[in-house]
């Protein structure tokens, strides 16, 4: 054989080598290029999913908090228009006048009066202006005497020094009693419930 067929035959081989790692590599490429967009397909398939959940769970605590705020100022407004009430009552106990205040502190005040003993010195607070109605009242009391002003609605505030006991029979305890026992009642009477 020739040195120029050896070259030649070299140089085929060589070009068949090139072509063949040609093709390889180009084959190679493609499985890279190809996984590649697989992969990129499936980062934003992911991502999209990913982007669409926090969407969601965004949604949800936006419309969790809307509820929980709305909630909130209904509770709130409530709590006005029990709190209204209550002053208003409050007001209607305070502007009682004639027989209606003297029959509600008598009873108070006999209510209050099984607390002492017959012979106690018994001292009787009440409300500012009430003061002669309470002495009127205290006329038909034995040992019992109007011993100055309690801040209150009405009703009266009575205590012995023998017997240490203090009884508060003020409108305002009534009131606290019964609108703390009838607190849900009013609320659903109000609030149609």
């Amino acid at each position: 054989m020739s040195l120029d067929t050896v070259v030649e035959d070299i140089r085929d081989e060589a070009h068949a080598r090139a072509e063949d790692i040609r093709a390889e590599g180009e084959a190679r490429a493609e499985e890279i290029e190809s996984a590649a967009e697989t992969d990129a397909e499936e980062i934003l398939e992911s991502a999209e999913t990913e982007v669409d959940r926090e969407i969601e769970q965004l949604r949800e605590q936006r419309l969790s908090s809307a509820k929980l705020e709305a909630k909130q100022k209904r509770l709130e407004a409530r709590r006005d228009v029990l709190g209204e009430v209550r002053e208003s009552v409050e007001d209607e106990l305070v502007g009682l006048e004639g027989d209606s205040r003297e029959d509600l502190t008598r009873d108070l005040l006999e209510a209050a009066s099984v607390e002492f003993e017959a012979g106690d010195d018994v001292s009787v607070y009440g409300r500012p202006g009430d003061e002669a109605l309470l002495e009127s009242i205290l006329a038909d009391y034995d040992g019992y005497e109007y011993a100055g002003e309690y801040d209150c609605l009405g009703g009266v505030v009575v205590e012995s020094a023998q017997s240490r006991v203090r009884v508060n029979n003020t409108f305002d305890s009534v009131l606290e009693d019964v609108w703390e026992d009838n607190l849900q009642a009013i609320s659903n009477r109000l609030f149609e419930q």
